[in-house]
């Protein structure tokens, strides 16, 4: 946990650094990066403007921080799938933990880095841009792993993991926007069945 520890009228002021930046992430997820102001930003995360440019900079750098949060902690069953042992394994893990994130209790519906900049302005379109970039580093990770599972004979060779990966990626973030759009987790699960059964090798569910 990390404080931060501001001067307000000749008093000190601490404020728990992590916490606020959660805050931001909720709101700039919420609202988009557009639809975010500095005024809903600073109530959510309860501190002052000042506090905000000193902690963590102007509104474009808070959302660079809000984005790698966000990708440390809600989506850190994506590093828990690329590491399990078999492709199918990697693929089944990312998914289900893909529609517990999404529809997660306490947590906006949906994605981050799809619902909090997919459409900007011309004036934005670096955001919209940082955050394509983010969603195809999660597809070139998936990538490489499917490829070693080629190399290491998991993956019959005939398999392309470039295109499996990207149809990984698809459903992903289709369950996103389905999610956001009031998708039942047990609908979405429904879908990740159908989608699974297009994936090379035999299920080990139960």
């Amino acid at each position: 946990m990390s404080t931060v520890r501001q001067s307000t009228i000749g008093r000190p002021r601490g404020f728990d650094a992590d916490q606020a930046l959660d805050r931001a992430v909720e709101v700039f997820w919420r609202q988009g990066y557009e639809g975010a102001s500095l005024s809903d930003l600073t109530a959510a995360m309860g501190i002052n403007r000042t506090s905000m440019y000193a902690a963590f900079g102007n509104k474009r750098e808070l959302f660079d921080k809000a984005l790698a949060r966000y990708a440390a902690i809600d989506m850190a069953y994506v590093r828990d799938a690329l590491a399990a042992p078999t492709a199918r394994e990697v693929v089944e893990t990312f998914l289900d933990g893909n529609i517990k994130a999404v529809t997660a209790p306490g947590r906006p519906p949906g994605c981050f880095s799809i619902q909090s900049g997919l459409s900007c302005g011309v004036e934005n379109a670096d955001v919209s841009a940082a955050l394509a970039r983010a969603r195809k580093g999660g597809e070139l990770a998936m990538r490489d792993r499917l490829r070693r599972a080629v190399q290491e004979g998991d993956l019959a060779p005939e398999n392309d993991p470039d295109g499996l990966a990207r149809y990984i990626m698809t459903v992903s973030e289709g369950l996103s926007v389905h999610a956001a759009a009031g998708a039942t987790r047990q609908e979405l699960a429904e879908v990740v069945a159908i989608a699974l059964r297009a994936f090379p090798g035999e299920s080990r569910r139960p």
